[in-house]
């Protein structure tokens, strides 16, 4: 049975199995790894679905830990009912998600989920650059994100090209989520360097 909610949030994208009593290597898309064990509120779905989770799957987290090596920077999860190879591998692929009056309190007044900030219009001053489709994490050609890098805004201009703006704290001048801003303060020229060639 799914949440009646009708906003979700993607907390862990599964990669493949990890190891051979069905663990589960998993891209982490949450800052609160140590959080996911335990919760009675996650759903398996496929990637993009988040607007219906008709077909959502409900999921336990029996046992989560952080991976060394090559894998830093990922997460292994352990689903209840998962505990072979070949189950493992029916759910490779599917997104772990929560609704978003469930997702785990921000600590501090300056963080922000990343949720909230897609679909945001970002201005330059006053001048609109364009809305937020997606936000990227650096990572290295391995795979693993790259420790205090600014996150990358994906900005959807009027044009319909796409402008990366990292979302560093010395750009941001006001952050309006309720009326769906975010004003900065960029460098001359970003917006243009960042456009595709």
């Amino acid at each position: 049975m799914q949440s009646d909610s009708s906003t979700w949030v993607v907390l862990a994208r599964l990669l493949r199995p990890q190891g051979r009593r069905g663990e589960l290597l998993a891209e982490l898309l949450t800052d609160f790894p140590e959080r996911l064990a335990g919760r009675q509120d996650l759903f398996l779905t496929a990637p993009g679905s988040t607007e219906d989770l008709s077909a959502a799957r409900r999921i336990e987290i029996t046992s989560s830990w952080l991976p060394v090596g090559k894998n830093k920077g990922r997460v292994v999860l352990h689903l209840a009912g998962i505990d072979t190879i070949s189950q493992a591998e029916q759910v490779a692929g599917l997104d772990v998600v929560v609704s978003d009056d469930r997702r785990t309190p921000l600590e501090d007044d300056d963080s922000v989920y990343i949720s909230d900030l897609v679909g945001c219009t970002l201005f330059d001053g006053a001048d609109a650059v364009g809305q937020v489709s997606e936000v990227q994490f650096p990572s290295a050609l391995d795979g693993i994100r790259v420790p205090d890098a600014a996150p990358l805004l994906v900005v959807t201009t009027g044009d319909g090209e796409e402008v990366l703006i990292p979302f560093a704290k010395a750009f941001v001048k006001s952050l309006d989520l309720p009326d769906r801003r975010i004003v900065m303060s960029l460098p001359v020229g970003l917006v243009d360097i960042n456009r595709p060639n």
